[in-house]
């Protein structure tokens, strides 16, 4: 098969096309991309996600999906593309650019991502004066119950770099989406620019994800992946001490998670901005 593209591209885009029509020569590209996006995943997953049910069930799906592919060189050149293009500009959707180019929002009857600037924009109105707050706090939550490929927090996470903030050590980022394949795009890139949090795969309105922001609980009809850098020191010390707090008594229990400080970018309860 081979996939259709038009307009000229250049640099990493030109490259991630030309990788990905290479692999598509006896299969959709929509499979395609869905197991190269699970490739992704998994492998940086499991570089920091010990858990066994995780660990070892994603390590099935990995093999699963290279089998499919055929290739583990040419999926870990697709990476890297994606590596590359967010390092030279950290400040896109890259993966969602090259879901809409490969037009393959249609496999669900028409998807369509927000563009970039716009969400950049509604990111700066949501954000708003963060600053007094974290330096009140020590850090604030951000979150999306329908994140999608993850464009809203990729903004984010870009107007709270342009305000001077250092995301990875004092934002936490929780999103979620029913699409398992969207929510994997999300992902690796938002774990690919350094954001500490966690893309739980599931139900929002059914479904949605309880237990606390550094505790989420994952139920049996959801997934959660950990982005790397929620496994990073200084997360993990505010987690020890929250852990501390509940047993000493001094915290109480959220019914949904991050209720207490979690913002939401899409929110369903008019009056409930938190």
């Amino acid at each position: 098969m081979k996939v259709k593209h038009q307009g000229t591209l250049q640099g990493s885009e030109k490259e991630f096309l030309d990788l990905f029509q290479k692999l598509c020569y006896s299969r959709s590209a929509w499979e395609v991309w869905a197991d190269l996006m699970s490739v992704m995943a998994c492998s940086i997953s499991n570089a920091v996600d010990r858990t066994p049910e995780h660990y070892e069930e994603r390590e099935k799906e990995y093999e699963r999906c290279i089998k499919r592919i055929g290739s583990v060189e040419m999926a870990a050149e697709v990476l890297n593309v994606v590596v590359m293009a967010l390092e030279n500009n950290p400040d896109q959707d890259f993966l969602g650019a090259m879901y809409m180019k490969l037009n393959l929002g249609n496999h669900w009857k028409g998807q369509f991502f927000t563009p970039y600037h716009v969400c950049h924009l509604m990111a700066e109105v949501t954000v708003g004066d963060s600053k007094a707050e974290i330096e009140e706090k020590g850090w604030i939550s951000v979150g999306d119950p329908c994140i999608g490929g993850g464009t809203m927090m990729i903004a984010a996470a870009n107007v709270f770099r342009s305000k001077n903030i250092n995301y990875q050590n004092h934002v936490l980022f929780a999103g979620q989406d029913i699409d398992r394949v969207v929510a994997m795009m999300a992902y690796i890139q938002l774990s690919l620019l350094g954001c500490a949090g966690y893309i739980v795969v599931g139900d929002s309105l059914l479904h949605p994800l309880t237990g606390s922001v550094l505790f989420p609980r994952e139920s049996e009809y959801q997934e959660i992946w950990y982005m790397p850098m929620f496994h990073s020191e200084v997360w993990t010390m505010r987690r020890m001490i929250q852990t501390f707090s509940m047993i000493s008594g001094t915290a109480t229990t959220q019914k949904t998670v991050g209720k207490e400080q979690l913002t939401y970018f899409f929110n369903f309860e008019q009056e409930e901005a938190l």
